[in-house]
């Protein structure tokens, strides 16, 4: 405290950090990096464990029979669903009934704004069914839920008799203290916002939908299930959910400790798990499964219909059965007394699950990092910010030079007459802000004047585009010039702003703020409109938001081992930014527009001073 309170303490302190700010900037970035990446080896992670004591032992005796039984189920529905030509709504009603269970459905619709490529469709409607298995031990206030879309072809059918195969076998047990809700949802992650929605009596979507006539209690955990074959080689569990949201931790735990127990191959981004982590090729597999998981949480969009359980505070994840090409085996009797054991386990759940971690990475199943662990890799990119803001605090604040007798050097102030001596006016600073968020607007609108998903994307692009002659525009507003001071406190702003935003976007979703910091603080950092125009412009466009989402969908596709040309590249962007603003308008998913209302304004701002005359 000594060392800021006296004033010339202070005033050395602030003299060094001026003088050294490149150097401690650059040594901050680089550390930034290396503790990122060192978050994946071994020694610097921590080892998983169960913290709910209801669920800190497997002890527990599965005893599902029926594997077989639920894949003959599993073709009866593949059969029906041929014949009706989707969801055999009347079939399963009719079967979950005769398993003992109480059966509702709901329909629904939903227009989109514009068409779906990837699914090929634009007016939706369907109807999900659903079971209820009333708890004979409790009164009825909490639920668990076992979920399975219906997915076109014969995809996920093998889900569907499994489901129905251990809400028979669960029927006849009695040690159920919680309502288990078997669901069937039509159109995947549509069909289950629907359904969210009615048992919650909320619509943030303005889907329409039918009132739930049947509800069980307040749900505490689901489980989304996706099998497609009569056996699987692994079990991949998927955690990541809208805007970057995880489950408890000690939902992936109570996973990991069933397939141990079991003896069931589990992975985790498709990766298994490898043990010899002190070795180049096991470090690389550990951060190659770290950073799938960012590059997921990054987009924002959820990965498994778990994804919108948790908007509503549910604890929830989908286990995807894989058919690979190894030669261990695993038949739908083992998959089920994997559910059953962690449906007993979540039955036994006092309240919900609270005490493990929220935040947090998995390089692997084994091992995860904390926020604790991970939050000054971030730090350390968001301090250059802060660094750079007391630079050019520093820098507007001191007089100039003055001579021996005290009085003002004439030839210097002569020299820096329209800069030094004219204090910038509000409408310098305030005029790019202005027109850079107008411009974040305009991508932001949803342009669905035509019915084309191409049109759409390629109208955001180009307003996108347009937004690069924002210097053009904010001279001719002004009067005159921009002065050398101007420009430092458009720079003070900016950098102040996105320190801010950056902050933020990393406490709701990490891996999405550490991107961003990872592209946009080199470029806060640097940029002045000194440098050099034509490298600095290049670097600047290399490094925008739009730019950096172009170079994540090639990373992406180099960390799932399935490389792409440039054109199928190139076409993955524009499906990714197409599938950016579905999400925003049927789920409520908040990349899109914070990219557009904030972070492409805040680069506009820098791209501004970067031509600032």
């Amino acid at each position: 405290m000594g060392l800021l309170s006296d004033p010339n303490r202070r005033r050395a302190l602030i003299s060094l950090l001026t003088r050294l700010n490149a150097p401690i900037c650059v040594v901050c970035y680089m550390a930034g990096v290396a503790w990122f990446m060192g978050l994946a080896f071994e020694p610097f992670t921590l080892r998983t464990y169960m913290s709910e004591n209801a669920m800190g032992s497997t002890m527990v005796e599965e005893r599902f029979p029926a594997g077989e039984r639920a894949l003959a189920t599993g073709r009866e529905f593949s059969a029906h669903k041929k014949k009706v030509g989707g969801m055999p709504v009347d079939w399963l009603v009719k079967t979950m009934q005769a398993r003992g269970l109480e059966v509702f459905t709901q329909r629904f619709s939903r227009t989109l704004p514009f068409p779906d490529e990837n699914k090929e469709r634009y007016l939706v409607k369907g109807t999900n069914v659903y079971g209820i298995l009333r708890a004979p031990r409790a009164p009825r206030t909490e639920a668990l839920v076992l979920s399975a879309p219906c997915t076109p072809g014969d995809n996920n059918n093998q889900a569907v008799g499994l489901l129905l195969g251990l809400a028979q076998y669960f029927r006849n047990q009695v040690y159920w203290a919680k309502d288990i809700i078997f669901l069937v949802n039509e159109h995947d992650l549509i069909g289950m916002q629907a359904w969210l929605e009615g048992y919650h009596h909320t619509n943030t979507t303005g889907m329409d939908w039918s009132p739930l006539q049947g509800r069980g209690g307040s749900i505490q955990a689901a489980l989304s299930l996706e099998l497609s074959s009569d056996v699987i080689t692994s079990l991949d569990l998927v955690l990541e959910g809208l805007n970057g949201q995880l489950p408890n931790l000690d939902l992936a735990n109570l996973f990991y400790a069933f397939c141990q127990k079991i003896g069931v191959l589990c992975t985790i981004q498709g990766k298994l798990q490898r043990n010899d982590w002190d070795s180049v090729s096991g470090y690389s597999h550990s951060v190659q499964t770290m950073m799938l998981m960012v590059m997921k949480q990054a987009s924002g969009r959820p990965w498994g219909d778990h994804g919108l359980f948790l908007r509503y505070h549910i604890e929830a994840a989908t286990i995807k059965g894989i058919n690979s090409f190894r030669q261990y085996k695993s038949d739908t009797t083992t998959i089920g007394r994997l559910l059953e054991g962690m449906y007993r386990k979540l039955n036994n759940l006092l309240e919900r699950l609270h005490q493990s971690y929220f935040f947090y990475l998995m390089p692997s199943l084994s091992h995860f990092v904390s926020i604790g662990y991970y939050m000054p890799a971030f730090g350390l990119l968001a301090v250059i910010l802060l660094l750079r803001a007391l630079d050019l605090w520093v820098q507007l604040a001191t007089p100039p030079p003055r001579t021996e007798d005290g009085v003002a050097d004439t030839d210097t102030l002569i020299k820096s007459a329209p800069s030094q001596m004219s204090s910038p006016g509000v409408l310098s600073v305030l005029t790019p802000l202005v027109i850079s968020h107008l411009t974040g607007v305009e991508v932001a609108v949803e342009h669905f004047p035509v019915s084309e998903t191409e049109a759409v994307v390629l109208t955001a692009i180009a307003i996108y585009t347009a937004g690069l002659a924002l210097p053009h525009n904010t001279h001719r507003l002004l009067s005159g010039e921009g002065t050398e001071q101007g420009w430092k406190v458009l720079k003070l702003v900016a950098v102040l702003y996105l320190a801010v935003l950056l902050g933020c976007t990393a406490l709701i979703n990490f891996s999405l703020g550490f991107i961003l910091a990872l592209t946009l603080v080199p470029v806060a950092a640097f940029v002045t409109p000194h440098v050099p125009k034509i490298l600095s412009a290049f670097i600047l466009v290399i490094l925008s938001p739009a730019c950096t989402l172009l170079f994540s969908v090639f990373f992406f596709q180099e960390l799932q081992e399935m490389p792409v040309s440039f054109i199928d590249g190139w076409m993955l962007f524009l499906s990714v930014i197409s599938q950016g603003i579905l999400d925003h308008s049927l789920y409520g998913s908040l990349v899109y527009p914070l990219i557009a209302l904030l972070v492409y304004p805040c680069w506009l701002l820098f791209w501004n001073i970067l031509f600032w005359k």
